[in-house]
């Protein structure tokens, strides 16, 4: 069955904001019906996560606080493409290298899904790390304060459990490890 019943055709945007990491748009579109309405867009760059399981099978994870949110979040390491063209797999290597104490020998591409397609186009790649050693040489952005946390299978299930693990690309990833 044909999906074209249910595409919106873009027919102005306007800019609205443009910072480092999101450009704000509106947009007006035109419904399948006919009629036109107004979409409010966030164009982000893109980003990588991580999933670095060690030796002894721990999960290699950050404690980082959050602004938009006003918390401290338990997340696997992450961050956008920095640079325009960056390829996603060096982009890997590079988060894992700047926000932990680990270097990967290799990254194999998990999955790739949309973070908030609601409202924002940010695609995210989930990389699962390969041979990870702790010798990183790199050091994390300056307003960027993570502190790492090595987590068993047993030990991230009761953190979901009791809702110590928020955050969604870190949810997608764990379940993933935990069923693998």
């Amino acid at each position: 069955m044909s999906e074209s019943h249910l595409v919106e055709v873009l027919k102005e945007s306007r800019p609205v904001f443009a910072g480092n990491v999101v450009r704000l748009m509106v947009d007006t579109v035109e419904l399948p019906n006919g009629r036109q309405a107004t979409r409010e867009v966030v164009r982000h760059c893109g980003a990588v996560c991580v999933l670095a399981v060690n030796d002894e099978d721990k999960v290699v994870l950050v404690k980082q606080f959050r602004h938009p949110i006003a918390d401290v979040l338990l997340e696997i390491p992450a961050g956008k493409l920095d640079v325009e063209g960056e390829a996603p797999e060096l982009c890997a290597f590079r988060e894992l290298a700047e926000e932990t104490p680990y270097t990967a020998q290799s990254m194999t591409l998990v999955q790739k899904f949309y973070t908030a397609p609601g409202f924002c186009d940010e695609l995210m790649y989930l990389y699962e790390a390969g041979g990870i050693a702790p010798n990183s040489a790199l050091d994390t952005d300056e307003d960027e304060f993570v502190q790492t946390v090595l987590l068993s299978k047993d030990e991230v299930r009761q953190a979901i459990r009791n809702q110590t693990i928020q955050d969604a690309k870190t949810l997608i990833a764990l379940q993933g490890w935990l069923l693998g």
